[in-house]
């Protein structure tokens, strides 16, 4: 491999347009030759001038070089989208060539296949080059993470938040947020360990004295419950005293007269707002909680 060629990939680079032919200009730089696609370029290029573009090897093995610069270069982090799963070797990333994915080796992603980042998923990443060449994934560490952190303002608890998963850890997982801002998630705000790269729809919980946010990935107590819960929660609202003579001991014909569902739904229903605390049973009656009175259907 030219050592040469080690220094070039992955970088913008500036070389002389030496040749072309009907679709390709062919651009020289320290001795190699680059292709250049001319369907990039609007103006017509001559013999001779210098052309400044990101040099990579497309899928082809071809030495090519690209007006349209990723963010992604070598030293140089920038999210992109997990397109392929190669197990055994790896995920493929596309960071905005024409015709390359990149890779992020197997030896870089988690142990357990299944938290492995699937079609979809965002990686942040930096270019690096063996020493046969190639161009890998450089996923980026936590510490570059807290150092393009943006700092929370404002209150933002109970608040919506579109976060990607970039570390995952025993006790939990971090996130970043869409504004960039960073977050946590403990294992008990989840019914299941997130992937790596996942993007992820959290609820601010509160914030930690280093400025993370806490976050939830559980719903809110009205999204946990079910339609019939809310009515059954609506009537005891709007019930003398906050009390119905109704509960999962009641006949079934009188709670389908008066409710329109089947006990087996009922009793459902009064589970989930048992749940969650927004009623109890107790001397023949279903009561309203105290929760249960104050909760708007908008928020807990």
């Amino acid at each position: 491999m030219n050592d040469e060629l080690l220094t070039l990939l992955g970088r913008v680079i500036s070389g002389e347009v030496s040749d072309e032919n009907d679709k390709e200009y062919f651009v020289s730089v320290n001795g190699l030759t680059f292709r250049l696609a001319k369907a990039e370029i609007q103006k017509p290029l001559k013999i001779g001038s210098h052309f400044k573009g990101y040099a990579y090897e497309n899928e082809q093995h071809q030495l090519q070089i690209t007006r349209d610069v990723p963010k992604v270069q070598v030293d140089h982090y920038g999210f992109g989208e997990v397109v392929r799963v190669q197990h055994g070797l790896g995920v493929f990333v596309n960071i905005g060539l024409p015709n390359k994915d990149i890779v992020v080796s197997l030896d870089d992603l988690p142990e357990m296949a299944s938290l492995w980042p699937q079609r979809g998923d965002r990686l942040m990443l930096a270019i690096k080059i063996d020493k046969k060449g190639r161009m890998w994934g450089d996923l980026a560490d936590e510490m570059l993470y807290r150092v393009i952190a943006q700092p929370v303002t404002g209150k933002l608890t109970n608040h919506d938040v579109v976060a990607t998963a970039y570390r995952l850890k025993l006790a939990g997982t971090m996130v970043m947020t869409s504004d960039y801002q960073l977050g946590f998630i403990h294992p008990s705000e989840r019914d299941e360990e997130p992937r790596l790269g996942q993007q992820l729809n959290a609820r601010v919980i509160s914030q930690y004295p280093d400025g993370t946010l806490k976050l939830s990935l559980r719903p809110r107590a009205y999204e946990a419950i079910s339609d019939d819960a809310l009515m059954l929660l609506a009537t005891l609202q709007h019930a003398p005293e906050g009390r119905i003579n109704y509960t999962d001991k009641s006949d079934p014909e009188d709670i389908k007269a008066y409710f329109g569902i089947s006990k087996g739904q009922f009793k459902r229903a009064v589970g989930h707002l048992m749940k969650v605390r927004f009623a109890e049973q107790h001397d023949g009656y279903l009561w309203l909680t105290e929760a249960g009175r104050d909760h708007d259907g908008r928020t807990n």
